[in-house]
């Protein structure tokens, strides 16, 4: 891509302030951070702001890296996704499509995230997890397994979020049980975690809701 081709993207630049890297010739900003082991594909941009590509990471295709985005390890973005805001694409992850990730979310492990799928706010896409088609993963959201064509069902609470982070399973806080578990032991767990009676039946409601309509 030629910088007037750069410049039809995302308007009109100074030219001192970007150059092409040396490992697949995308275009770079001055303000980011690209280690030379990295891979940029000839049309792949990492724009201005604080954004980091490291270690073998590729990014390649049309896609785009900026704001204070990192992108790690041997993680993968391509096609025409988009990387912005803090978030993380780590690990073995892949992000491609028009897929965007954004806000402080974060994708790692061997999670891959492509179509027009979204994963945004504080959400976590992690593990074998696969989030495809329009699927949106959000807020404090936790997905960690299984693949999503369909946003997984995602609840904010009045003290902690559910989410149903894999086949047959909630996520609460920082517990991730089976359904049917919730079912026996959220009376349980609710005391434990100083719950009201309200909010235990707030979230006996929830949980029987996941087992009727949740994955």
């Amino acid at each position: 891509m030629t910088f007037k081709q750069l410049q039809a993207k995302i308007g009109e630049q100074n030219k001192a302030d970007w150059h092409t890297h040396k490992n697949g010739g995308g275009w770079v900003h001055k303000s980011a951070h690209v280690d030379d082991s990295a891979y940029i594909g000839e049309n792949a941009i990492i724009l201005s702001g604080d954004a980091q590509v490291s270690g073998d990471a590729q990014v390649s295709g049309d896609a785009w890296v900026w704001g204070n985005a990192l992108v790690s390890g041997n993680a993968r973005v391509w096609g025409n996704a988009w990387v912005s805001g803090n978030a993380w694409v780590s690990g073995d992850a892949l992000v491609s499509g028009n897929a965007r990730v954004s806000g402080d979310a974060q994708v790692s492990g061997d999670a891959q995230v492509w179509g027009n799928a979204q994963v945004w706010g504080n959400a976590w896409v992690s593990g074998n997890a696969r989030v495809s088609g329009d699927a949106w993963v959000w807020g404090n959201a936790w997905v960690s397994g299984d693949a999503w064509e369909k946003s997984p069902l995602f609840i904010m609470g009045s003290r902690h979020s559910l989410t149903n982070a894999k086949y047959g399973h909630i996520q609460i806080g920082c517990h991730c049980k089976t359904i049917d578990w919730w079912m026996e032991n959220y009376k349980d767990i609710g005391k434990k975690e100083g719950y009201s009676a309200e909010e235990i039946a707030e979230y006996g409601a929830y949980i029987k809701l996941f087992k009727n309509v949740g994955k």
